[in-house]
C-alpha cells in the first residue's frame, strides 16, 4: 500500500467518474467516449491487473505496475502511441516530440532536454511568480462572490507559457494561438468513429475540418514569431524559443528547422498551460473540499512566503503544498488514459498480446486501484509524505520511462508557486450545487468550471 497516513478518511469522497459495470458494445463505447473517454473504463479495472475485450479490434487495459514498466521502459519500441492518439493530435502539433517515434523522437528529445534543465527552469520562476500575483489580484477584485478558479488558472498558466516562450515578444499574437488551441480541443478533439476504426489520416474528419482555419492561423502566427526571433536573436535572459533556436542534437549536431520548432513550441504551449491549469483547478477544488488540509497548507505558505507571491527558491520549502498537487494529479490526472498499439507479439500479465492490439494504460483507474492505494477515492495528501513509498509505475501523472514528460519539473514548480500564493491570501469554500464534473475528451477537465467562494484572510 502507498498510503502514509492513518487519519480518518473524509466522510464524503470528492467527485469521481462513474466507471462501466456492463459491456457497452461498439456504438455504446463510441457514444460514451465522445462524451467522456474515461466512462468506457470498466470498474473492474480498478481491482484487477488487466482487463481485455474486443470492440472492433482487440484491446487490453493494463493496471499492473510490472506490465506498465515493460510497456514504458523494457519494451518501449513495441508500444508506440496508438493511431487514435496520433490522429487526434497530429493536425495541431505535427510530428513533434509528443507524437514522433523512433529515431525522429530520439534526436528531438536529445535536442530539447537541456532546455528544461534545473537552472533554466529556475530562471523562469519570476515569470510564474508575477502571474501568480496577478491571479491573486484578479480574484480579490472579483470578490466577494463565486469565482470560476478553473477559468482563472487557464488564463494564469497561459500567461506564464506565453511569457516564457516569447518573452512578451510583440511579434507573437498570444490571443490567436489561444483561440486556435481552444477551437481545436472543442471541435476536433472528440474521438471520431474513423479514428476508432483506424482510417488513414487522409480521410477527412468532420470535426477537425471545423477547426482547421483556427489551427492554420495558430501555425502561421507561431511561424512568424519563430522567424522574427531567428532574425533578431536573444535579448536578455533566454526564453524557451531562444533556447530551442540554440539547441542541437549532441550526437548529430542537427538543429530544428522552423516547422519543427513551431510544432514543438505549440506542443509546449498546449501541454504547458492546459495540464498545469487543470492540476491547479482540481487542487483548489480539493482544498475547498477539505478545509483542514487547506488550513494546514495556508499555514505552511504563510510561514515561507516573504512577499506577495511564492518564488522559485520557496518551492523546496513547501512540501505539503507539493503533496496536495501530487494528490490532485493522482485523483484527476490530466492525461487520464493513454493508448498504445502493439507492434509485435508480447505477453503482459500472463496474457497474449498480438500485433495490432490496442493496449491502454487507464491512468485514472491505475491511480484509484484498490490493490495499490488505500481508500483510493479519498483525498489524502499525506500519501505523498514519503515519495519513496509510492511504487514508481503505480503513479503516472507525467508518464514514465524514456518518454516521461520533459516539462514535469517546469509544471510542478509553476503549480507550487501559484497554489501557495493563492492559499496564503484566500480561504476557498465550495459553492453548494456547483461541484465540477470530471470529463475527459483530450484532458481531464472540470466540466462546468470550479466555482468557489474566495475570501481574503
Amino acid at each position: 500500500m502507498t498510503d502514509a497516513t492513518t487519519d480518518t478518511a473524509p466522510p464524503v469522497a470528492p467527485v469521481r467518474v462513474p466507471l462501466v459495470t456492463e459491456p457497452l458494445g461498439v456504438l455504446g463505447s463510441l457514444r460514451a467516449a465522445r462524451e467522456n473517454v474515461l466512462s468506457i473504463i470498466p470498474e473492474i479495472a480498478t481491482r484487477q491487473p488487466m482487463v481485455s475485450g474486443r470492440t472492433g479490434k482487440r484491446w487490453h487495459m493494463v493496471t499492473d505496475p510490472g506490465a506498465i514498466r515493460r510497456m514504458l521502459l523494457e519494451n518501449l519500441d513495441n508500444y508506440p502511441k496508438s493511431l487514435v492518439t496520433k490522429n487526434l493530435l497530429r493536425p495541431a502539433i505535427g510530428d513533434s516530440l509528443f507524437i514522433a517515434e523512433g529515431a525522429h523522437w530520439r534526436w528531438q528529445r536529445r535536442t530539447v532536454a537541456p532546455v528544461f534543465s534545473h537552472r533554466n527552469v529556475m530562471n523562469l520562476a519570476p515569470v510564474m511568480s508575477a502571474a501568480a500575483a496577478r491571479s491573486a489580484d484578479r480574484i480579490a477584485d472579483a470578490g466577494p462572490r463565486a469565482v470560476d478558479v478553473a477559468a482563472d488558472m487557464v488564463r494564469t498558466t497561459f500567461d506564464v507559457i506565453a511569457d516564457v516562450t516569447f518573452s512578451g515578444d510583440g511579434t507573437f499574437d498570444a490571443d490567436a494561438v489561444h483561440r486556435g488551441i481552444d477551437a481545436y480541443i472543442a471541435e476536433a478533439g472528440r474521438i471520431s468513429l474513423f479514428d476508432i476504426l483506424g482510417f488513414p489520416d487522409w480521410v477527412p474528419r468532420p470535426g477537425r475540418l471545423m477547426a482547421g482555419g483556427a489551427v492554420k492561423e495558430m501555425k502561421r502566427v507561431a511561424d512568424a514569431a519563430v522567424e522574427a526571433r531567428r532574425a533578431r536573436g536573444p535579448d536578455g535572459v533566454p526564453d524557451l524559443l531562444d533556447l530551442l533556436l540554440e539547441g542541437e542534437d549532441p550526437e548529430t549536431k542537427r538543429r530544428m528547422n522552423t516547422p519543427e520548432l513551431r510544432d514543438n513550441l505549440l506542443t509546449f504551449i498546449v501541454a504547458g498551460h492546459e495540464t498545469t491549469a487543470l492540476t491547479l483547478g482540481w487542487s483548489l477544488y480539493l482544498c475547498a473540499f477539505d478545509q483542514q488540509v487547506q488550513d494546514r497548507a495556508r499555514a505552511e505558505a504563510r510561514a515561507v512566503l516573504s512577499g506577495d507571491a511564492a518564488t522559485g527558491e520557496d518551492v523546496a520549502r513547501l512540501p505539503f503544498i507539493r503533496q496536495i498537487i501530487d494528490e490532485a494529479l493522482r485523483l484527476y490526472p490530466p492525461a487520464g488514459m493513454v493508448s498504445r498499439t502493439a507492434m509485435a507479439p508480447d505477453t503482459l500479465c500472463g496474457r497474449e498480446i498480438r500485433p495490432g492490439d490496442t493496449v491502454i494504460i487507464p491512468i485514472y483507474a491505475l491511480h484509484r486501484h484498490h490493490m495499490l492505494w488505500e481508500a483510493p477515492d479519498t483525498f489524502r495528501p499525506d500519501r505523498f509524505a514519503d515519495r519513496k513509498a509510492v511504487p514508481r509505475y503505480a503513479y503516472l501523472p507525467f508518464g514514465d520511462g524514456p518518454r516521461i514528460c520533459i516539462g514535469a519539473s517546469f509544471a510542478l514548480q509553476e503549480a507550487v508557486i501559484i497554489l501557495a500564493t493563492l492559499l496564503a491570501r484566500f480561504r476557498f469554500t465550495p459553492v453548494p450545487g456547483r461541484d465540477p464534473d470530471p470529463v475527459m475528451i483530450i484532458t481531464l477537465r472540470p466540466q462546468g468550471g470550479v466555482w468557489l467562494m474566495a475570501e481574503e484572510v
